[in-house]
């Protein structure tokens, strides 16, 4: 079983647990997890996790994003995007000087309410359940931040735009209520998600070319190993004595611990190996307790 990250360009038409079905088959394992839904419509940058991999799920869900999208104007639609049913249209009556108004007024934090079709539960309901049953249900407005928004180019109706932003925003949502505030609508009509965290457009790979990369035996040239995910991390060894009490992810002490010289005796993040070099955990130093901590442990003996 391999264990680490490998970064996938979802293409149009899958969604992204599709991406985890079809990799299953192709490297011939089960434990694979994707790290946050793109819509089978968008394209670009998914990491998805392998093996013991899938414990950084959660932790590469909560990075920061960046999408390249294009805005309608015009035109809203029940999905906020172009493949929804359109419930309004309207003339584009806006001068350029306004829509790049409104674009950037947008970038800070801002209250976004969810679009009733996404994957977010109301009392263990999918809301895109209820919206294709015709229900329409209060959601609570949710604070996101809009880093930065790029105008990559406007020829009205259509705008290109360059969106970095946090974890929990949706783009649709975002161009929608740029269309209201312009007061003409508007919905998305293409996304690239480009970055995501560490993981760029750049260096991603399509699942056609994964499946030559096996059968080339050339995939694990481009598997990321777990530890590498956390650079920042100071390395330390557990001394060969108290392993047992790292392994059962119990506080680990600084006189446990074999810390290069070149590095400071406390660190505050610790990423922890054995003496062969196997990779236990990542730790947070508590100088209260004077202990490490153990965030998140990917050993397995």
């Amino acid at each position: 079983m391999r264990h680490g990250i490998i970064n996938i360009y979802k293409e149009k038409g899958y969604t992204s647990h599709d991406v985890v079905a079809k990799l299953r088959g192709i490297l011939k394992q089960k434990k694979i997890g994707h790290t946050g839904t793109l819509d089978p419509d968008a394209t670009g940058v998914l990491p998805v996790c392998l093996g013991k991999g899938t414990k950084l799920c959660d932790m590469l869900t909560d990075k920061d994003k960046t999408y390249e999208t294009t805005l309608l104007l015009g035109k809203e639609t029940d999905t906020q995007d172009i493949t929804g049913t359109v419930l309004k249209e309207r003339a584009v009556q806006v001068t350029q000087e306004e829509v790049e108004g409104v674009i950037l007024s947008f970038i800070g934090e801002y209250a976004q309410i969810p679009p009733m079709y996404s994957a977010l539960k109301v009392n263990g309901k999918k809301l895109y359940e209820l919206a294709r049953a015709g229900i329409e249900v209060e959601r609570k407005p949710r604070n996101v931040w809009i880093h930065n928004i790029e105008i990559l180019g406007i020829d009205l109706p259509r705008v290109q735009l360059r969106v970095s932003c946090s974890k929990g925003t949706y783009i649709r949502t975002l161009l929608h209520d740029i269309g209201q505030k312009l007061e003409c609508g508007g919905c998305m009509e293409e996304l690239l998600r480009t970055q995501v965290g560490s993981f760029s457009i750049e260096n991603s790979y399509s699942l056609e070319r994964v499946q030559e990369m096996v059968a080339t035996d050339e995939i694990d040239n481009v598997v990321i190993a777990i530890d590498d995910m956390f650079p920042t991390y100071v390395k330390a060894h557990i001394k060969e004595e108290f392993a047992a009490i790292a392994y059962n992810g119990n506080p680990i002490l600084p006189k446990h611990l074999d810390i290069s010289a070149d590095e400071e005796p406390i660190a505050n993040e610790i990423r922890l190996y054995n003496e062969k070099q196997e990779f236990i955990g990542i730790y947070a130093y508590k100088s209260e307790e004077q202990y490490y901590k153990l965030l998140k442990m990917f050993f397995v003996s």
